[in-house]
């Protein structure tokens, strides 16, 4: 917790207070967006806190470990700085998490910091979003090495890792007919059913662009996307598909020739191997 100023001491202990909680939240892109819990906007830092957006918090808990201090925070989603659109195209995704007190009625006290942190995981249902925030210790979580797979652990096709050249494998099409945001097809059947499977799909043009998400299923010329795009997808617009890899060693041998590169141990014995009786 960052200390508070003398003054906001000195009001903090006083038997009557007026205090505001806020939140402002910072992108990865560097747009920050402010909101308090007080009945009209505050001005803090040049940045305004808007009260259009109701929000409602958990108890903020600090351990003296190295255990995560997580909370959530509750809000409508009735402010068009944050929309659920934008929630799930992942534009918020990692953004960082001032959250403080200021006194109302006075706001050159300056501030009590209560919590900084990052953006986990966000929920979306019937126009509220519940937004996980991680302390800072949530760094120390992350696992350090890799475990025995009998499948490739790159993170993605033709990353330096891999290091297969993705430009005979990638094909910019263009959509023909729409179904829905998850399912669309393309002018031409190129490639065999199955092609594209497990591989990914990255926005041109449309509202969607700059966005990527990966291939469910794939056959006939239709796209079967994992998820939902945030945006329309309509008729004319044009993406890249990367051809999908299961990161299995028989594709990464006969398909890609790239088996000095494959991340995983296939011939490692499995469980089914240890538990045998003799």
């Amino acid at each position: 917790m960052i200390p508070a100023s003398p003054t906001l001491k000195t009001h903090l202990a006083s038997e009557v207070t007026t205090l505001a909680l806020c939140w402002k939240v910072t992108r990865k892109d560097g747009v920050a967006s402010g909101f308090t819990s007080f009945s009209r906007d505050l001005v803090v830092d040049g940045i305004t806190y808007k009260a259009s957006t109701g929000f409602t918090p958990t108890a903020i808990e600090t351990s003296a470990g190295l255990a995560v201090d997580q909370l959530e925070v509750e809000a409508i989603l009735n402010d068009t700085s944050i929309t659920e659109a934008d929630l799930q195209a992942g534009k918020y995704d990692y953004a960082a998490i001032e959250i403080f007190l200021v006194n109302y009625q006075d706001l050159t006290q300056g501030k009590l910091v209560l919590r900084t942190g990052t953006l986990g995981e966000v929920t979306v249902r019937k126009g509220v979003f519940v937004a996980e925030i991680r302390g800072l210790s949530q760094a120390f979580q992350r696992q350090i090495g890799e475990l025995y797979s009998p499948t490739c652990r790159v993170k993605r096709l033709g990353d330096n890792r891999c290091k297969i050249d993705l430009a005979p494998y990638t094909h910019t099409l263009t959509v023909s007919a729409v179904t829905n945001q998850r399912s669309f097809a393309h002018a031409a059947s190129l490639k065999q059913d199955g092609y594209f499977q497990m591989g990914l799909v990255e926005w041109l043009t449309g509202a969607n662009a700059g966005l990527e998400i990966e291939v469910k299923t794939y056959a006939s010329g239709v796209f079967t996307l994992v998820q939902a795009m945030p945006y329309t997808i309509a008729v004319g617009n044009t993406f890249k598909a990367i051809r999908g890899c299961n990161r299995t060693f028989e594709t990464c041998r006969t398909v890609f020739n790239n088996v000095l590169n494959f991340r995983g141990e296939p011939h490692l014995p499995g469980i089914d191997q240890i538990l045998k009786l003799p």
